[in-house]
């Protein structure tokens, strides 16, 4: 077989298997209940091929990841095809072979990880290992009793804890889902629609090119929900957009990186934390969307009103009018995102279908949008490449969040089974005398170091594992806790030392990072205050119980951002400097003057 019918035939394969992948989990949304020990050990067998082979370098890397992915895939099978006998052993593992199957379990998930995302995950989950193995020769209050190396990794690999616990039914059952829908859309015309209708918008506004980025990043991050695929994605248009009518190059930067930081705040997806969330919590989806909504609009607020400030600075002009979309094209590559989200919400909000199973109806109405084009034609070469995509996009997207989860499972095991969790919560009280904001700047401190080493749904996951316990004990609401800790887990994204999208941006325009990323912390300037504002204004939260004070307080908080974001930017003097303190104590003490 010559080279180009093998690489086709190659190609074709890992179609097949990416298809399989989508067809799985759709299977799992319309076929009713399937044991969580068949389910998710084989979400595992599917998504270990494509983080371990699909895109690794020839040679080395290549025949260890076939290998790793092999052994992989054949514990989590055995464990799916031995699950009811395995149900009851309730965690134990019984002779020397199942417990060589754990520690394959255990060893391919973490380099599955370190493979996927770098060392700091697997470090942290090793550790967590570590500890749970030898913590009993630990002196004092953080040692604990000891588990039996079979119970212990039993629970860990072969019940519904560890690796095949709720938060991985999380990935399995929802965020597989959507993450498809948000692959298939993507395949089509709607990333140009979100610009087109973006760029229509506000592409005549003063510094229209920046707030493009903006509200297209809102958009697409709503679907994508991660910062660095919004940033290469939106950024590959708007950033050559606002160099060619002369932008800085670090305000260019800045902004798409803050853009693209929201999109892991704004409902639906939130970068796979609402879902996990939900999990978590015990919260409805609809009622964490109606809490996210409102913190997330007060985000591009402020990113918003920041633009206004340095449009001011320096004389950025709007968009030219050829550069901006007609009307027709405006309104016909809308309707490629319009019609798969109006399904999604109706099914979820209207009927009252699950989420997963109205965003199964969305992709059944997307994938049918990949067969028409902006320019009403037939092109079937057109039309295969763009479902080829979807599915190997679909499928690479999940493997990436499905091993995030899967090695994050593991850590949340082991606070569980050494009761480690309780251990810090009693940490982070004491050190903060008992206090409330004293411990809210200690877990954000921690959300901040952690999430500049792991993804933000990663570090959320850990850190409200240790640190929610304390702040609701303290008084905070469970939902409010939760989403605290995940807007801080998002600093990372625009904060030195480690800010990716900052990082890439930077990359992109070719700008020195630490001036993008001194520009982005002042135009992100909201990733910093509304989680205080939330716990000042609980009100904040409740649009879905009490509308009129949810909205009453987004206005009171929206001001104090616009009067910090614009003193933070505009010209130094003593007016805009007060502005900006006046503005930031009507966010933390506003509710005490109304």
């Amino acid at each position: 077989m010559t080279t180009e019918p093998r690489s086709r035939a190659i190609r074709s394969a890992w179609i097949t298997l990416a298809l399989a992948l989508v067809a799985f989990h759709l299977a799992l949304v319309f076929s009713g209940l399937v044991r969580n020990l068949v389910s998710r050990p084989l979400h595992m067998a599917f998504i270990l091929p494509f983080a371990l082979v699909y895109r690794a370098e020839p040679g080395w890397q290549r025949r260890t990841g076939i290998g790793l992915a092999l052994l992989g895939c054949a514990a989590a099978l055995w464990v799916a095809w031995n699950s009811d006998a395995l149900a009851d052993q309730y965690g134990f593992l019984e002779g020397n072979f199942q417990l060589v199957i754990a520690c394959i379990l255990l060893g391919v998930v973490l380099e599955t990880a370190r493979r996927m995302i770098g060392w700091p995950l697997p470090l942290v989950a090793l550790a967590a290992l570590l500890y749970g193995l030898f913590g009993q020769h630990i002196p004092g209050e953080f040692g604990h009793s000891g588990t039996p190396l079979q119970s212990f990794l039993g629970t860990l690999t072969i019940a519904e804890g560890g690796i095949w616990g709720s938060l991985t039914g999380v990935s399995v059952n929802v965020v597989s889902i959507f993450v498809i829908f948000g692959a298939v859309l993507n395949a089509g015309e709607a990333g140009q629609g979100f610009m087109n209708l973006a760029s229509a918008a506000a592409g005549r506004l003063k510094g229209g090119a920046a707030k493009v980025s903006v509200l297209s990043s809102a958009l697409f991050g709503s679907i994508s929900g991660s910062a660095s695929a919004n940033v290469a994605s939106t950024g590959a248009i708007t950033l050559p957009a606002m160099t060619r009518l002369g932008y800085p190059k670090r305000l260019a930067a800045a902004v798409e990186a803050v853009a693209s930081s929201g999109g892991q705040i704004m409902p639906p997806l939130m970068g796979a934390g609402a879902f996990v969330m939900v999990e978590l919590t015990g919260v409805p989806y609809t009622s964490i969307i109606a809490a996210a909504i409102l913190p997330a609009v007060l985000y591009f607020l402020a990113t918003w009103v920041g633009i206004n400030a340095y449009a001011t600075r320096f004389n950025l002009r709007a968009v030219d009018a050829s550069d901006r979309p007609g009307a027709r094209d405006v309104i016909i590559t809308s309707l490629f995102f319009l019609i798969p989200f109006a399904v999604l919400i109706y099914a979820m909000f209207w009927i009252g279908f699950t989420p997963e199973y109205a965003a199964a109806l969305a992709i059944i109405a997307a994938t049918a949008l990949l067969f028409f084009n902006a320019e009403l034609t037939f092109d079937p070469p057109r039309i295969a490449g763009r479902l080829t995509s979807a599915v190997l996009n679909a499928a690479g997207q999940v493997a990436m969040i499905g091993s995030i989860i899967l090695c994050a499972s593991i850590v949340i095991g082991v606070l569980s089974i050494t009761g480690l969790g309780v251990k810090i919560t009693s940490l982070i009280l004491e050190g903060s005398g008992g206090l409330l904001w004293p411990s809210l700047f200690l877990t954000a401190l921690a959300c901040l170091v952690l999430g500049m080493e792991v993804p933000t749904t990663a570090a959320y996951v850990i850190c409200v594992s240790v640190a929610g316990p304390a702040l609701i004990q303290l008084g905070l609401e469970p939902l409010q806790a939760h989403l605290f800790v995940f807007w801080f887990a998002l600093l990372s994204t625009i904060t030195p030392p480690v800010c990716g999208a900052v990082f890439i941006a930077a990359g992109m325009i070719g700008e020195n990072w630490l001036k993008v990323a001194i520009t982005a912390m002042a135009l992100g300037v909201g990733l910093y205050i509304i989680p205080l504002g939330m716990v000042a204004n609980p009100a904040l939260l409740a649009l879905a119980d009490t509308p009129a004070r949810a909205i009453l307080a987004a206005l009171r908080i929206g001001l104090g951002l616009g009067l910090v974001s614009y003193g933070l930017i505009a010209a130094r003097g003593i007016l805009s400097r007060g502005g900006a303190c006046l503005g930031g104590l009507a966010i933390i003490f506003g509710h005490l003057w109304i």
